[in-house]
Formats: structure tokens, sequence, C-alpha cells
């Protein structure tokens, strides 16, 4: 096939040909001895497979399809059955087949090698050009090889069809130009440079909260953009009549006059400066009559020309729309983090491996941060050997102390019962006292009415940092490992940052709901006090908010930079005992979460709330980046870097999961307000949906009704848990054949060992 007479086609490079084997041009001929002249051109011709052709004729080149597969190199002498079969995986295989009963080991053995030539040679063709097609550059390729594969490539071109050589240039500009523009945009990144010194200084841990910080500012950025254009934008035009709009108003059916009776307490004639700092810090007069809140949109729908806008229902699709935007971001971002944690969590002397080979950080370059990463380093394998005496501890525990950790443990989750009841009942009462006092400001000034509209956010800030302190303290005594002591406190912190809010939103809905006439409970809800509790809820969120940035950047001035000054200035034994206050970012973390799953609750109250949390998490940044810098140290027991990107995203996801169940049960469960809001004349929100549906035509409503009914959601639900049953099998077949991997490594290691050992006795021997 190789003579004049071949079909002529283009080159191929076969990857391995040019280390083992020989060329199909050279004819059995042993390439090194050609002499070193000519070394370098008779391998590239065999590496293409070059045909031998006369000299007049131009050379000819064999289709892949014909090249034959070079043979192994074969052993000068052929080991002893005997030593093979000492090999330990050897031994390990034949225990492994006596158990599953040999037929598929010895399958595997037999078309092991073989199995694997034959893909190589018909690979090409089944992948319709995909390994010529792959840049050479992605290739573990030594570089003089890279030139004979890109040459090859070069010369293949020139064979295709027009259709298939153009298809190859745009998708290669195609990705040139994908590259540039990802390159480019990584320019633009927002902190680049400020996150990238941060690593330099202080390692990737840090550096993962900060760049956690940034997805959160990117996250509500969005999120004000998606509120403002579809609820807030169309509002304003159409109230002002910019763009030739209107609006219409529709007022409230079968609804009693005295349930529309709405006053916002704005501020009439001379108003002094403190009373405008007041209404800023807790969104009541003239904030409360401004597209801040929800009471500010109360069209029913707006006309742009002949178009129709459903503000309803777009308000609520606007609400559905950013919480499943930040479900799937948040899943997208913490699926690499998950499979990174499995992987670094699934062994522990690859834990152990990791930490001693790879476990140091080559971005930083500040002596500091480098005597801070070998103190993480040496805390974490003194972690790893104490959890190790810890599991050889428990087991080696008797059944009285058994019995007495077991009741030691019992009585210290009680008292943590006692404390989260005590915390709770603690914002409920505070709750009830400032909607009850902040009613009636006659008898009150100015300051100690805003002081009774701050009570439930003092209350939960006080409980927010004085119950992780007693979680803390109590956790030392129940006996678990270090790694676990972490997450059960943390765990118990994000539990009282979230349920506290929890608490603040049901003391509201029960002071909203509470009707003792017969003309409340016409109306659904207690219409005297809270003829708009929409907007009292967003007033709530809102000064949680506040309160959350003014306690943060009161703590960075007040309590960091003083406590600096007096460390670096006062050589006092207490106050060098004190110390610099660490970086905890695992504190830190639960303190934007708090924030964030505030801002997820509050923008369906108050849809501008987001841009205040942009404003909020950039101005953050640069106060967390300057505390670390000047006023703290890292924490010498900080979170593992390969783990925090994950344990970050999964607390935020308990967040926006968390943030769900009071959104629900407002959208769907208690009667919207009758006097203002786009809501007024349904009975709850979530009836729009129902109304809308009503409009559309008849075929569209059928459909409509067979998909929400239990004849496809039985069906629907039954193929979804197939296909998750489908992915649980798979997931755990690839688990067994990394498992398998895994032994096979341990094999060759134990292999090598044993060879090393024979090679030893033979070499001893006289």
């Amino acid at each position: 096939m190789s003579g004049p007479g071949a079909p002529a086609g283009p080159p191929r490079w076969q990857p391995g040909s040019g280390s083992s084997g020989k060329g199909a041009g050279e004819a059995g001929t042993d390439r090194r001895g050609a002499g070193g002249s000519s070394a370098a051109g008779s391998r590239g011709a065999a590496e293409c497979h070059v045909a031998a052709s006369p000299a007049p004729q131009p050379p000819r080149f064999l289709p892949l399809a014909e090249v034959p597969v070079p043979e192994e190199p074969r052993p000068a002498a052929a080991a002893p059955v005997g030593f093979l079969q000492e090999l330990p995986s050897y031994q390990s295989a034949l225990r492994r087949r006596a158990a599953a009963g040999g037929t598929q080991g010895r399958r595997v053995a037999a078309q092991g090698s073989a199995g694997l030539r034959a893909a190589e040679a018909r690979g090409p063709e089944q992948d319709g050009g995909e390994l010529a097609a792959r840049p050479a550059r992605e290739r573990p390729l030594s570089i003089a090889e890279k030139r004979i594969l890109r040459d090859c490539q070069q010369t293949d071109t020139k064979y295709l069809s027009a259709w298939k050589q153009w298809k190859r240039t745009s998708s290669k500009s195609l990705k040139k130009g994908l590259n540039e523009v990802k390159e480019f945009s990584s320019y633009l990144e927002l902190w680049r440079h400020d996150i990238h010194s941060i690593e330099g200084k202080f390692g990737t841990g840090i550096q993962s909260y900060f760049s956690f910080l940034r997805f959160l500012v990117l996250l509500n950025f969005i999120i004000f953009i998606l509120m403002f254009s579809f609820v807030t934008f169309p509002t304003i035009v159409s109230k002002y009549g910019i763009f030739n709009s209107s609006l219409a108003t529709i007022p409230p059916k079968n609804i009693d006059p005295h349930c529309t009776v709405y006053k916002p307490g704005g501020n009439k004639g001379l108003v002094y400066f403190y009373i405008y700092l007041k209404d800023l810090l807790s969104g009541t007069g003239f904030l409360e009559v401004t597209s801040l809140f929800y009471g500010y949109y109360t069209i029913d729908e707006a006309r742009f020309s002949i178009l129709r806008y459903n503000l309803p229902l777009a308000y609520l699709l606007a609400t559905f729309a950013y919480l499943a935007l930040s479900l799937i971001w948040i899943i997208k971002r913490s699926v690499e983090g998950f499979k990174q944690n499995l992987v670094h969590d699934e062994d522990q002397f690859q834990s152990y491996c990791n930490k001693v080979f790879a476990g140091w950080d080559f971005c930083i370059t500040d002596p500091n941060a480098a005597r801070l990463k070998h103190r993480s380093l040496q805390y974490e394998l003194q972690t790893d050997l104490e959890e190790e005496r810890l599991k050889r501890k428990i087991a080696d525990r008797t059944m009285k102390e058994k019995l007495r950790i077991y009741s030691l443990r019992i009585f210290i989750n009680i008292i943590v019962i006692a404390v989260l009841s005590g915390c709770f009942y603690s914002i409920y009462r505070a709750t009830v006292f400032s909607l009850e006092n902040s009613i009636d400001i006659s008898n009150m000034n100015s300051q100690a009415n805003l002081l009774v509209q701050y009570l439930p956010s003092v209350v939960i800030t006080l409980a927010n940092f004085i119950a992780p302190q007693i979680f803390s303290f109590l956790i030392r005594f129940e006996d678990y490992s270090p790694a676990f002591e972490i997450r059960l406190t943390l765990m118990r912190c994000v539990f009282v940052r979230l349920a506290n809010i929890g608490v603040l939103l049901f003391s509201l809905w029960s002071q909203i709901s509470y009707c003792a006439t017969d003309e409340c409970k016409a109306c659904g809800y207690n219409y005297e006090l809270y003829p708009c509790w929409e907007s009292e809820v967003g007033q709530e969120m809102y000064k949680l908010m506040i309160f959350d940035f003014i306690i943060i950047l009161a703590v960075t001035l007040f309590v960091d930079f003083p406590r600096k000054l007096l460390v670096t200035h006062c050589s006092c034994k207490p106050v060098q005992w004190c110390g610099l206050q660490e970086f905890r970012i695992s504190d830190n973390v639960l303190e934007i979460v708090y924030g964030q799953t505030i801002c997820w609750i509050g923008t369906f109250f108050s849809p501008l709330l987001p841009a205040i949390a942009t404003i909020k998490y950039f101005i953050i940044f640069y106060i967390k980046k300057i505390s670390l810098i000047h006023t703290c140290k890292p924490a010498a027991r900080p979170i593992r870097a390969s783990s925090s990107n994950f344990f970050f995203l999964v607390v935020l996801l308990i967040g926006l999961l968390l943030a769900f169940i009071p959104l629900g049960i407002s959208i769907a469960h208690i009667p919207s307000s009758k006097a203002c809001g786009p809501f007024r004349s349904f009975n709850t929100s979530w009836a729009v949906v129902p109304d809308t549906v009503l409009g559309f035509p008849t075929g569209l409503q059928r459909v409509l009704h067979a998909i929400a009914s239990e004849a496809f959601a039985v069906p629907f639900f039954m193929v979804v848990c197939l296909i998750m049953f489908y992915f649980i099998a798979l997931a755990g077949a690839h688990k067994r054949v990394v498992e398998q991997l895994r032994e096979q490594l341990v094999m060759e290691s134990r292999d090598k060992m044993f060879l090393i050992r024979k090679i030893a006795e033979a070499q001893r021997r006289p």
C-alpha cells in the first residue's frame, strides 16, 4: 500500500509514534541505525507517515486508516512467570477475581492492551477528525513533537474540502476571538488588582472572602437592574407621562371603603434637619412615599401607545426572577467548590499528601503572610493528628464514658436551646413594643422615637453578638474533633442570625394579622395600625440593613483602630496579651450572608433595596480591606482554603432557602393591603396569576390547567425521580472507578517497592 499506486491522502500524525515503534516508510528498518544526520528527517517522515515515492512524482501519503499500528517493543528477555506472579498487584487481582467469580477480571486482562491499541487506531476516524483539529498547545507533548504535529495539521488542511476548511478556520477564529474577549474582560473585572494583592499578602483563604464579597456586589447590582427595569421604571414613566405613556388605576371591588384609607406620614411645613436624618435612618417621613417602598406602586397597568403593561404581574414575576437568578447562580458557583471539596475530603492519606507536597501557597510574597501560612499548615496537620487521636479515643471508650459524654452533650444542647429561646423571645417582645409605641409619637421626642423604632434591630444585633460567644464557650465541653467543633459552631451561628430575621417577621405578622373587630376581619389585617403593611415590613428590612452597616463601620472605626493604636504604642501586659483583632473569615462571611438574606426578603417590600445593598457591600469591601491591612491580623485557625468557597456558598444558599419561606407566606397566604401597592385589587399577591390566566385564549387555559393538575404533576415527579436515581447510580459508578484507580496506584507503588527489593537482593548475591 505504500508504493506509487497507493491513493494519495493527507498526512496523519499518530500520538506516541515518535517515542516507540517503527515508521511506515522505513519498511521495518530501525531509525536509530540511520545515522545522526538523517535521524530528524526519518523521524519526521515516520511520524507523519509519509510514503516513499519516485523522485519525479510528488510525495504521496498514506491515509490514516491504512497506517499500520506500530508494534510494541519486545523486551530482551521474558521474565519468569513465577516471578511476575509474586507481584503484590497480581496477588491482589487474584483475590478480587476469586471474590467476584473471575469472569470480568479475566476479560479485562485479556482485552486490556489490545483494546487500547485498537481504540488508538480507530479513534481519529470515529471522532470525526477531532484529533487532527485539536490545537497542538493543548496536547501533553514536547516542543519538537508539537512542531511536527503542527506541520502535519497544516499539510492535512490542503487535502480537505472547501467546506471543512472553512469550518476549521472559522472554529479557530471563533476560539481565538473568545479567548481575546475573555482576556480583555479579565482586565475589566471589579477589584482585580486589589484581590490579587490581598491574595499575594495573605493567601487564598482570605482572598476567597473578598472574591465572595465581589460576587454579592455583582448579584445585588443585577437584581437592582431587574427590579428597576420591570417595576420602578415603568411606574415612574407612566406617572409622569414620559414617552407618550399613561396609567390606569382600577378601584378595588367588593372591598369596604374603610380598608382603602391610607395617609402616609409625610413631612409638611417647616422641617428640621434632624427630622430628615431620622426619616433617612428609619425609612419613614419623606422616604415612605418614594419609590423605595411598596406603597408607591399603586397603578394597575401602564399604557405605552398600543401596549399594555400589567404592573402587578410584572412585580410578581420580577420577584420570582431575582429569586431564581440567585438560586441558579449560587448553585452554579458551588458545583466547582463541591467537586474540589469532595476530592480533598475523600481520603485522609490524600489529605496528608496534599498538605505535605502541595500545601504551600506560591502566591504569597509577604514574609508575615509566609509565617502565617507555615502556622496554618502546622495547625492543619495538628488538627488531623488530633482527629486521629480522638478517633482512637472514641473507639476505646467504655460504656460508662459514653454515657457520661452523651449526657453532657444533651445537657449542653438544652442550654443552647434555652439561649436560642431567650434570643427569640427578646426579639419578639422588642418588636411588639416597638410597633405599639412607635405609632404614638406625641408623648416622646424624636430621639426616643428613633430608639424605639430601632429597638428590634438593636436586640437582633446583641443576640447575634452574644449567642456565638456562648456557643464557642460551650463547644469545648462536648469533646468533638476540632474540625467538627468549627462546623457545629458555625452552623449554630448561622441558625441564630437567620432565625432572628424569621422571628422578627413572625412578630410583625402576628401584629399585622391581629383583628379584634368585624371591620378589621373584613379587611383581613389590622387596617387601623397598618393600612399598608407591606411598606411597614419594608421599613423594618431597611432599618436592619442600615443598622447592620452602621455596626460594621462603627466596630472598625471605634474598636479595631483604637485597639491597633494601643497594641502598637502601649507596652502594658494586659494590652499586649489581648493583641490585635483577628480577621476571622467565618464571622465576616456570616455578617454579609445575614445582610444578603435581609436583602432577598426585603426586595419584595422595597424594590430598590438591592441598590442600597450594592452600595453597602461596595463600601464594606474597602472597610474590610483597610481593616485587614492596618488593624487586624489573620486568624491563627483559618478555614481551609480548599473548602472556604464551598462553605461560603452553602451558607449563602441556606440563607436564600430560608428567605423563600417568609416570601412565600407573604405572597400566597397573608391578604394584601387594600389601600396601597399593585395588588390592592386582589385578595393575595398570588391571585394576580389566575386572574391573568383567565384572560388567555381557551386552548391556552386548558394547557396551563393541565400542567397544573395532578395528572401532569405525578408523572413529571416520577420522571424527575428516575432521572435523579440515574444520576445517583452514575455517581456511585464513578466513585467505584475512582476507588479502583486509587487501589491501582497503591498496587503500582507496591510493585515498585517489590521490584526494588528484588533487585537489591539480586545485587547482594555473589
